[in-house]
């Protein structure tokens, strides 16, 4: 790997890290489509799991404190149970359809919560467990079990120190079954450790800032960085799933 990539694929890596340590998710949404331009998905795939899953330890062990558990741990049960029915009876549905769908709800959501950001607010923790099964049944089947979480914790209108914490925690835990699932089929070659060791240096940087921008946004302004965030989201999978389907 020559020099030029490698100082592109650092930039990105710095840029998608610095997203997720900011706001608390975004970092796969950024990096592997600019990724994928530059190394190979087999590699930049196990790639970002590892990245993704030290970011999320490397937060947590600093503001663990700030986890809003009376709804992480419905999350990440839920999901749990979701898993095995995505994986067993949607195998078989169109991925680019339920990704157009996911990506049309999504969308939708972001541009009504910017429009109306007052209307909506999820008060009961009852309804972690809805979205903690379907975002386990969208990652059992085709690997998009994010969406789900984040619109549920902006719902939550947490702060921004606890949204942040909170969905690593939820990431963690479903990080440990990526990880290891990548580890068990030999994804993890020499090539992708030698990467991911020459990131590291950039990754911590981009926590440390994540960290301080973090806490200086205000709460009004957080949310909608938040739902914009979603917006692009939604338009990036309605995007990949049309270019599949056409």
């Amino acid at each position: 790997m020559d020099i030029g990539t490698t100082v592109i694929i650092l930039s990105i890596i710095f840029f998608a890290t610095l997203t997720r340590s900011t706001f608390g998710f975004g970092d796969a949404l950024i990096a592997m489509p600019l990724l994928a331009l530059v190394i190979e998905l087999k590699i930049a795939t196990p790639l970002m799991a590892l990245i993704a899953f030290f970011i999320a330890i490397t937060i947590l062990i600093r503001n663990w404190k700030k986890v809003e558990y009376k709804s992480i741990w419905p999350l990440i049960i839920s999901s749990v149970l979701g898993i095995p029915v995505g994986i067993w009876y949607l195998d078989d549905i169109n991925e680019n359809v339920i990704k157009l769908i996911l990506g049309i709800i999504v969308l939708l959501f972001a541009i009504y919560s910017l429009t109306k950001p007052q209307t909506v607010k999820l008060k009961n923790e009852k309804f972690a467990w809805i979205f903690g099964f379907i975002a386990g049944v969208l990652g059992g089947a085709y690997n998009t079990n994010g969406p789900p979480i984040v619109i549920y914790s902006a719902l939550k209108r947490w702060k921004p120190q606890n949204f942040r914490a909170t969905l690593q925690g939820y990431f963690f835990m479903t990080g440990i079954f990526i990880v290891c699932s990548h580890a068990l089929v030999g994804n993890f070659t020499q090539e992708v450790l030698l990467v991911f060791i020459y990131c590291l240096p950039i990754v911590l940087i981009a926590i440390l800032l994540g960290k301080q921008l973090n806490k200086r946004i205000a709460i009004q302004r957080f949310h909608k960085y938040i739902y914009g965030m979603l917006a692009i989201l939604g338009f990036m999978l309605i995007f990949s799933s049309l270019q599949n389907i056409i």
